[in-house]
């Protein structure tokens, strides 16, 4: 069929359709609500799936974490942590080890700190420079303390954002000294606001110094209660992690009947199933959304099967002037790809302003991603295809007598 039969065959479709403005305008909303909801279900899902991502990053799930196990007294196994065999050697052989990026090993003690006539219960922890990085967690003001401050046991040390304002409120606290345990510390920075954990603790709440500060001067004690290891990515995270349990045994002398006397985890387990669920839900977003836009193709059906009864007489008029059956299937395919095609069309305006209200209104996360406005209108145009093939058909399969005869 040559460009000009096409654009007349084209011209005889729109002309069929503005003869029946109303049904068509009708057939088309079922198309519109189809394509505007899957890009607003999708557009949901996808803004779902972007926030578990940043709160697993948030997490460091690239991280690796080894923690003191439980000990055993008189046969009877303590609560974890208790054991005390972890020491700071071992977080420099595991520094050793492959694909590892960084290392820090950590204690902890909640304690009071008090500045002034102010004091507050929080959590202490002394770490070393290499956790900032490993953490992802940023400085709001001031300086984290170095390796210096660490070989020296200096008595400094950074605020989580929390501690920062109970104790200061709204003035800057760098270069002032608070005390931690009759301990005078000057503090050197605070930290950025990092938000609750996934258990619902309050991260912010939280004093960083330098691990030998910690372990000599406030808790007096060598050994350590966890590691933190970096690694460069998430499935590296897995290797790394037997890696690690291996060597911690060797250095441990456990033999092999005996149980490991320190635990090793990782985020990479819990991030990929939350990756998992989180593509499922998309999916089934999705899956839900199209049903509408079935529905819609379904209504294209109906009313180019009804379009066929009424206009019998114009096909067998038109056969009999010598169109053939592919100008007839032409003719009617063009018509349910332009009902089709505009309902894509504005159904991608109506998603997206639907999904953008969804956005603003509500605490819903909405993002909207340019494959599935692609995604949707591309969906449609196959609808307007497939429903409009067989009432497409059915016209061109009309015997121009039986047509003409028709009343």
């Amino acid at each position: 069929m040559g460009e000009i039969t096409w654009i007349a065959t084209l011209n005889l479709a729109l002309r069929a359709l503005r003869r029946n403005r109303v049904r068509a305008m009708l057939t088309t909303i079922g198309v519109i609500v189809g394509v505007g909801s899957v890009i607003a279900m999708l557009g949901i899902a996808a803004g779902s799936q972007q926030r578990v991502a940043d709160e697993l990053e948030k997490l460091g799930t690239n991280n690796v974490s080894v923690r003191a196990g439980s000990a055993t007294r008189s046969g009877v196994r303590a609560w974890a942590g208790t054991a005390t065999r972890l020491k700071v050697a071992d977080a420099e052989a595991i520094r050793e080890l492959p694909d590892v990026v960084a290392v820090a090993p950590y204690v902890r003690r909640p304690l009071q700190v008090r500045y002034r006539g102010t004091n507050w219960a929080t959590e202490v922890a002394g770490v070393t420079p290499a956790y900032l990085p490993i953490k992802v967690w940023e400085l709001e003001q001031g300086e984290f303390f170095t390796d210096w401050h660490v070989e020296r046991a200096a008595h400094v040390c950074v605020l989580g954002y929390t501690v920062a304002f109970e104790l200061f409120g709204l003035k800057n606290p760098v270069g002032e000294v608070i005390l931690v345990k009759e301990i005078a510390c000057r503090v050197l920075g605070v930290l950025g606001k990092k938000g609750t954990s996934g258990s619902g603790r309050d991260q912010d709440d939280i004093v960083l110094m330098p691990i030998t500060t910690m372990q000599r001067k406030i808790m007096g004690r060598t050994f350590i209660q966890r590691i933190l290891v970096q690694t460069p990515d998430q499935h590296t995270a897995l290797r790394v992690q037997q890696a690690v349990r291996l060597l911690m045994r060797q250095r441990h002398r456990l033999q092999p009947n005996q149980d490991d006397d320190f635990r090793v985890g990782s985020s990479a387990d819990l991030a990929q199933a939350s990756q998992e669920s989180a593509r499922v839900f998309t999916w089934l977003l999705g899956s839900i959304a199209s049903v509408s836009l079935v529905v819609g193709g379904i209504g294209i059906m109906n009313i180019m099967l009804v379009s066929v009864t009424e206009r019998t007489r114009e096909i067998g008029i038109r056969r009999a002037l010598g169109a053939r059956q592919n100008d007839i299937l032409a003719q009617f395919l063009l018509e349910a790809l332009v009902v089709s095609g505009a309902g894509g069309l504005l159904g991608v305006c109506l998603g997206i302003a639907v999904a953008l209200a969804i956005g603003i209104f509500s605490d819903l996360p909405v993002l909207i991603m340019p494959w599935s406005v692609g995604l949707a209108f591309l969906f449609s145009g196959l609808v307007g295809v497939i429903f409009g093939l067989y009432p497409a058909q059915k016209a061109a399969s009309l015997r121009p007598v039986d047509a003409l005869r028709y009343e």
